[in-house]
């Protein structure tokens, strides 16, 4: 299968990559650090043996996007997984936060899924399969102290893949959208918690590379999964 995976250069992403290539799928990957991304897709590709295809771009704006998924179709004419996982971190309230944050969450967690998507479904209409995995977060789920745009942008996303899946059904497209509690990524490097109080990035691999394996028949709609102590206040 032919898969894509947006923030695929470290954390979630890198991990979702990672279960993919294992079991011999072609993989894409893009990220904003072209550094990073291109040593990610060097130590995977060495790791398994086989290609991992990377494009470096910043999806929070929408001419990227569309060169991003342009670059895609060119490479591969049909998608089957599309994991719309970019993303990023800006802690804040409403009333404190820096002018424009919820612009720039906006942009980089519905707009990049919203246009990319777009983008790529005609293809996957046109064949009539494809699963489509929109990363949200505890946070579209409940509101919490600190979350700010962030969670305003994950409540967004979280519309947009409610949507879509009531879309694409006659298509018989999946969607799935999943809600990550407190993961051990970089986002936390710093932040003085255990990393034993999370979760592994290899958790959320697992039940997204688990639920693309279901029959054409079943779609599990929504992932929920937290850190077993539950959430990290």
């Amino acid at each position: 299968m032919n898969i894509v995976i947006t923030g695929g250069s470290k954390g979630m992403g890198k991990a979702v990559a990672e279960k993919f290539l294992s079991a011999k799928n072609n993989i894409s990957i893009c990220a904003r650090n072209s550094r990073e991304l291109e040593a990610t897709a060097k130590q995977l590709s060495d790791k398994y043996g086989q290609e991992v295809k990377y494009f470096a771009t910043d999806l929070s704006e929408k001419e990227n996007v569309l060169k991003f998924a342009s670059w895609l179709l060119e490479q591969n004419k049909e998608i089957d997984v599309l994991v719309n996982n970019a993303g990023h971190f800006i802690p804040g309230s409403v009333y404190n936060e820096e002018e424009g944050t919820l612009r720039k969450m906006i942009d980089i967690h519905l707009f990049s899924a919203y246009h990319l998507t777009r983008a790529l479904l005609p293809s996957m209409m046109e064949k009539r399969s494809g699963h489509i995995f929109n990363m949200s977060s505890i946070a579209a789920l409940n509101a919490y102290r600190n979350g700010g745009s962030y969670s305003i942008s994950k409540f967004a996303l979280m519309g947009f893949s409610k949507n879509l899946r009531e879309e694409m059904k006659p298509f018989n497209i999946k969607v799935t959208t999943v809600y990550p509690g407190a993961v051990y990524t970089s986002s936390w490097e710093g932040s003085g918690i255990s990393p034993e109080r999370m979760m592994e990035a290899d958790d959320i691999a697992g039940m997204v590379y688990a639920a693309s394996l279901l029959s054409p028949q079943a779609c599990v709609e929504d992932i929920v999964i937290r850190p077993l102590l539950g959430d990290i206040p």
